[in-house]
């Protein structure tokens, strides 16, 4: 199990971002490929901008610092500190409107699920096997 701590993430990449020619900086915290689930932490100095581009899955954004606006189409909104944006699934750009982090998730649909994978009996719920310190422990392996 891993454990970030976001706050600390986005103040070193925002820090990092404004002293690149690039403006911008980013760290993927979970997954990338060939994983369905994917999260990075992005850092955008005020006025940066991703240009439009397509949505590669399902895909929220949430804002940890600054101010981030969505642009889809004729669909367009603004986030802040807290909210969580659900990206449609279209093209789209984003343009920082202050210094800014986002932690962007998304659900990748090209990535191949393996049929094996994928499980078609209902999940049997999790429960804690305890062992008696008195049961002896099978010393051979197979």
């Amino acid at each position: 199990m891993q454990k970030w701590s976001l706050a600390a993430l986005a103040d070193g990449l925002l820090s990092r971002a404004l002293s690149k020619s690039s403006r911008r900086d980013m760290r993927t915290v979970d997954g990338g490929r060939p994983h369905l689930l994917y999260q990075s932490v992005i850092a955008l100095a005020r006025g940066q901008r991703l240009d439009e581009h397509d949505n590669p899955g399902e895909v929220t954004v949430q804002v940890l610092r600054g101010r981030v606006r969505v642009t889809a189409g004729d669909d367009t909104t603004d986030g802040s500190p807290g909210q969580l944006l659900i990206v449609p699934g279209a093209r789209h750009s984003m343009t920082a409107l202050e210094d800014t982090v986002l932690l962007l998730t998304v659900a990748n649909r090209t990535t191949p699920i393996a049929a094996d994978a994928v499980k078609t009996e209902p999940a049997v719920p999790y429960q804690r096997q305890r062992r008696s310190r008195h049961q002896p422990v099978n010393a051979t392996l197979p």
